[in-house]
């Protein structure tokens, strides 16, 4: 599929967040390069944009910059070019637009968080914003972990966000972090410092109007902002792997030993070494890490390069 010609080719893919939520996992890398069955979990938005045809992709930096470039050495996925921005203060959503906002040209683009799991028919959301006159549409679904958007799906149009103009509507919707843009929403993002995209959705809204939506209910859609998300859609992807059947458990790198047992959503990664007669259930090893013979773990997540023995349950190592 090719991108529509009034589609830029470029996706803005954030990633520039701090991941606090899931310290320790992000100490050493941002959230969107934390491996989910053996792949950076911000892969997974290019291989959705791809599917659309997507043909680069902007990503803007923050925490740890260099691991981008550790996971992307050649600033390539899949033959796709990948730019980097980064931000040594943290723009905000808005801002970040802002900073990737030459690449676009002056064509609608489409921007994806860049540590969300999803398989959202988003090409919908594309034609939905092409169609139609809005600066913004967003995706959206019925439910989830945090119901701010107010959207009528009669005329497509999202009313409030966070009931901040006080409109008092009783039914509520999850926004994906997931978007389609005109160009001429940066007229309306400052020209400095840090910019929440929420807050000029509703200037936008007090002024015109010309917010919409769109309701993707079908699929999945994770946000990996716990250690309890991250287990869970392993835990989904084992049982329902659905569109993401390709997903490699074990990297043919790794080295299980003699009488080590693997039980259920269980991840080896690259390199790693698994001990004799070790019973791995539900944990997630990254790459080059260690399980130490005879060792018992489960909903246990082993960090790159380090070494995890003895019985241990829920422990992030």
């Amino acid at each position: 599929m090719h991108p529509s010609p009034s589609l830029a080719p470029v996706a803005f893919v954030l990633g520039a967040g701090l991941g606090t939520r899931l310290r320790p996992l992000t100490e050493e890398r941002p959230k969107p390069l934390i491996p989910v069955a053996n792949k950076p979990l911000i892969t997974y938005a290019f291989d959705r944009l791809i599917d659309i045809g997507i043909r680069a992709f902007v990503v803007n930096t923050h925490h740890a910059p260099e691991a981008f470039w550790s996971a992307f050495p050649d600033g390539r996925y899949r033959g796709r070019e990948i730019q980097f921005r980064h931000e040594p203060l943290l723009l905000d959503t808005a801002g970040g637009v802002r900073n990737v906002a030459d690449l676009f040209g002056n064509q609608p683009f489409l921007i994806h968080n860049g540590d969300v799991l999803t398989d959202l028919p988003i090409d919908r959301a594309v034609e939905r914003h092409l169609a139609g006159g809005d600066l913004a549409t967003l995706v959206l679904r019925s439910n989830g972990p945090a119901l701010h958007v107010a959207f009528d799906p009669e005329s497509g149009r999202v009313i409030d966000i966070r009931n901040r103009l006080g409109t008092n509507q009783m039914r509520q919707f999850l926004y994906t972090g997931i978007a389609v843009l005109s160009p001429g929403i940066l007229s309306w993002i400052p020209k400095e410092g840090p910019v929440s995209l929420i807050s000029v959705f509703l200037e936008i809204l007090q002024s015109c109007g010309r917010i919409g939506g769109i309701l993707l209910d079908e699929g999945i859609w994770f946000d990996l902002g716990t250690r309890q998300s991250y287990l869970a859609v392993h835990r989904h992807l084992w049982a329902e792997p659905g569109s993401f059947r390709s997903i490699r458990w074990v990297d043919p790198t790794a080295r299980i030993e003699p009488g080590a047992v693997l039980e259920g959503a269980t991840a080896i990664g690259a390199r790693c070494w698994i001990g004799a007669g070790a019973l791995l259930k539900n944990s997630i090893v990254w790459e080059g890490a260690e399980v130490a013979a005879q060792s018992r773990l489960e909903n246990c997540i082993v960090r790159n390069s380090r070494l995890a023995k003895g019985n241990l349950a829920d422990s992030d190592i």
